[in-house]
């Protein structure tokens, strides 16, 4: 039972993997700039797809990296972490910069 917890989790990290490498594709810089409340967004979303870009890579190679490199398992480990709360900060930024344009419009 465990294993296939561990293939679906697997399976997830690839998945998101794909489409934060599509929502990087979509969210590729136009020549039209709006203002700068688009902008912030979309900058906190190009953020929230890197960081998990990021998390999935450092998943992706402590997968393939030997067990006895301690060292850089270790730093693997913590860049995912902090990836991994970089991501939920952009996350739950986005709402909050949302709600506090509107509070400087009302």
């Amino acid at each position: 039972m465990n294993s296939v917890n561990f293939i679906c989790h697997d399976f997830f990290v690839l998945v998101s993997f794909v489409a934060c490498i599509a929502g990087l594709l979509l969210l590729w810089e136009r020549k039209q700039e709006k203002n700068d409340t688009e902008q912030t967004e979309r900058i906190l979303f190009r953020m929230s797809f890197s960081y998990w870009l990021v998390y999935c890579v450092a998943f992706a190679i402590q997968k393939i990296v030997l067990p006895d490199w301690d060292t850089l398992m270790m730093s693997l480990k913590i860049t995912a972490a902090l990836s991994y709360f970089l991501t939920f900060s952009c996350i739950v930024s986005l709402p909050l910069h949302k709600l506090a344009v509107r509070h400087v419009e009302d």
